[in-house]
């Protein structure tokens, strides 16, 4: 790569998220109607081809650095920490649906059959992984969360990219509540914190799998389930108890890399 001088670190940062920004919105603009399965499809699919060339871009045209600093090295390489990721998530997630249910603060009733209930969950994993999690894994655990680390120290470079994913959930429409505000930060922050302890994004893209197909598959995205009580099941089983078990898990498990006051020197060639 050439080693001429590059956009500012601020701009480069400003350019990425606008982009970002405006790729879901305009996506929301020409495929704005009542939900169906179809236009999610659309949506996904869109998606994902229109954010990975523009990381792509940024990488080769802003950065002008090699694609591996941005932490997403093949699946083959990353498949055990996708696999982390989910099972971080769905393994608490278990124990507190579990708990909820036990305890008869919620009641789940399947309105379809178990097989149409597996068919749109397989679905939605794979909606999920190409309009939510792999898209905003790779600008802002990837491209943002990286380029900030280049100056900052491991934990003010996560806080950024959190404060950043937090104002495209607003500007985007996606988190325009106190609580969905403060969902997409700590979401952001224990992301962030999953990439700094693992060193790329599989992690991070995994738990993000997980954790929102589930909830769209007993939201009304999926539209199998009657749930009772479904304040009270987003905040223990989704949230509470699987966010504090999967970060206790991963920082265990990767301690020894673990280091809040690191930083991430450009590689240039």
């Amino acid at each position: 790569m050439s080693a001429r001088p590059r956009l500012a670190l601020p701009w480069r940062v400003l350019v990425v998220s606008v982009g970002a920004v405006l790729v879901w919105l305009l996506l929301g603009a020409f495929l704005d109607r009542d939900y169906d399965r179809p236009t999610h499809v659309a949506r996904a699919i869109l998606t994902t081809v229109l954010v990975v060339p523009l990381v792509v871009a940024a990488r080769r045209l802003l950065d002008r650095r090699p694609w591996t600093g941005l932490g997403l090295p093949s699946l083959r390489t990353g498949w055990r920490r996708l696999l982390l990721g989910m099972a971080c998530w769905l393994i608490p997630a278990a124990v507190g649906f579990a708990l909820c249910l036990g305890l008869g603060w919620v009641e789940i009733r399947l309105r379809t059959s178990a097989a149409d209930a597996l068919g749109v969950a397989a679905l939605l994993v794979v909606l999920v992984f190409l309009y939510e999690a792999l898209p905003e894994e790779l600008v802002f655990r990837g491209y943002l969360q990286r380029n900030l680390a280049t100056r900052l120290p491991a934990w003010q470079a996560v806080l950024g990219q959190s404060v950043l994913f937090t104002l495209f959930g607003f500007l985007v429409g996606a988190a325009t509540s106190l609580d969905r505000l403060l969902l997409f930060f700590v979401f952001a922050l224990l992301l962030g914190g999953f990439r700094v302890a693992t060193g790329d994004i599989w992690a991070g893209i995994g738990f993000h799998v997980a954790f929102q197909t589930v909830a769209q598959l007993f939201g009304d995205v999926g539209a199998v389930f009657d749930v009772t009580g479904s304040d009270v099941l987003g905040l223990v089983a989704m949230g509470a108890i699987p966010f504090a078990f999967g970060w206790t898990a991963v920082q265990r498990l990767h301690h020894n890399r673990l280091s809040w006051q690191a930083r991430e020197p450009e590689p240039l060639g």
